[in-house]
């Protein structure tokens, strides 16, 4: 039996098992509720709610303009009609404008595509799985804090918008700028292409602000990445990435948030769980990512295959990273400094630093320190790793681990059920 077979049983266990400060072992499922398809299109311009009682239908992107409040009922499913390239559906909370989904543990909010069969009360859906990917865009998220952008710019339009769209632009200069609040919402099979190199992610956060409230986040089977930071300072906790076609969790542009309890089950297509990218212009910021598993993935490689790696670091990444554990994968999962100046200067200045990883080695590897490279080979990073008193810990498996995110708090989500439900 394959590793990651074991260490998917383990997910299935603890979270189901678990007992945390949300409670979600004693979730109670709700009704289904088979409501009225609302169809959504355009601009937002006045505020407006959306119940659970009714299904709503993005048809293109629909933007909620500066100045109005889009809130969302605890239970409401809402789905992308189909459209690829630059009529790919989606849901933008521009600037100024404000997102209020404030999904239950009992309730939560689902973005899903509206080739999915789900109704409000049901957490699995009964026609899509982990491989339906980029059938809808996703949810963008934009704010006035800050971000790094190349030649300095003082705002940038988003990745998944096309140019002149006449909306998109966001960074600025207010570190508590407030976006709203967004918990306990579920985001499936999104990622839509609208052209070469530029999908939508599943979350991307645009110079969101730290008065922005996100926790209880799952992102999945969208084809690019699960969640995207691109600058901003907002703080994130309790996410779950399964099943993406590359990042599951991406830093840009000088992103100085704190990311909490994040755990990350990656599948065959999976390229990393980690890709963080430093600033692009002269403004800097450090993340904080803390209490993170990543459960990586050792299926048979084919040509859809993605890399399945750990972490890579890259183009003058700076931020601290603490309490990781990585299980499984394959022989190369590696966990790297990609060769880059400004990684190795940080690295070597402290302003990109490592501490209490443990790692469940993938079966084959009985070396660990052939999964913590430095590609410049200008710090000592491979030696800081794994030599004596070193930042990585070999565990034999999940069961004597100290190290992670706490899996108790993800009961609310599909991954609870589908961890141990299609076999991983």
């Amino acid at each position: 039996m394959k590793k990651l077979i074991l260490s998917a049983t383990v997910i299935s266990s603890m979270i189901l098992g678990s007992c945390s400060s949300d409670d979600d072992s004693l979730i109670v499922p709700q009704p289904p509720v088979v409501g009225d398809e609302i169809t959504v299109s355009g601009s937002i311009e006045e505020d407006q709610t959306w119940t659970k009682d009714k299904v709503y239908i993005l048809d293109g992107k629909v933007v909620v303009d500066g100045g109005a409040t889009l809130t969302i009922e605890a239970g409401t499913v809402v789905k992308g009609a189909q459209g690829q390239q630059t009529q790919a559906s989606a849901l933008i909370i521009d600037r100024d404008a404000t997102l209020n989904a404030n999904g239950t543990a009992q309730e939560p909010i689902i973005f899903t595509s509206i080739l999915d069969d789900i109704i409000s009360g049901e957490t699995e859906s009964p026609n899509l799985t982990v491989n339906d990917r980029g059938l809808w865009g996703g949810v963008i998220i934009l704010g006035n804090a800050p971000s790094s952008f190349e030649g300095d710019a003082t705002e940038e339009l988003i990745e998944g918008i096309p140019a002149n769209s006449g909306f998109g632009l966001y960074g600025g200069n207010d570190p508590a700028d407030s976006s709203g609040n967004i918990q306990y919402v579920s985001i499936r099979h999104g990622g839509a292409n609208i052209g070469e190199g530029n999908e939508i992610n599943g979350l991307t956060l645009g110079g969101v602000g730290n008065g922005t409230v996100i926790n209880h986040i799952e992102v999945i089977a969208n084809l690019d990445d699960g969640v995207e930071f691109f600058g901003g300072t907002v703080d994130a906790s309790n996410i779950v990435v399964w099943g993406v076609g590359d990042d599951s969790i991406d830093i840009d542009q000088a992103y100085s948030g704190t990311v909490s309890n994040v755990a990350i089950v990656m599948n065959n297509v999976s390229d990393h769980g980690l890709e963080i990218d430093g600033p692009e212009g002269s403004a800097t910021g450090m993340y904080t990512l803390e209490n993170i598993t990543i459960f990586s993935d050792d299926s048979e490689t084919n040509a859809n295959s993605g890399n399945r790696e750990y972490a890579q670091f890259r183009s003058s990444a700076m931020g601290t990273n603490n309490n990781i554990l990585l299980v499984g994968g394959l022989v190369d999962s590696d966990f790297t400094l990609q060769e880059n100046q400004g990684v190795a200067d940080n690295y070597n200045s402290g302003n990109l630093t490592f501490s209490n990883i443990e790692i469940v080695l993938p079966e084959g590897v009985t070396d660990v320190s052939t999964l913590f490279t430095d590609s410049s080979g200008l710090t000592t990073f491979g030696d800081d790793a794994t030599g004596a008193n070193g930042f990585v810990t070999e565990v034999a498996s999940t069961d004597s681990a100290t190290t992670g995110a706490d899996l108790g708090v993800f009961g609310w989500t599909w991954v609870s059920i589908a961890a141990s439900a299609l076999g991983f």
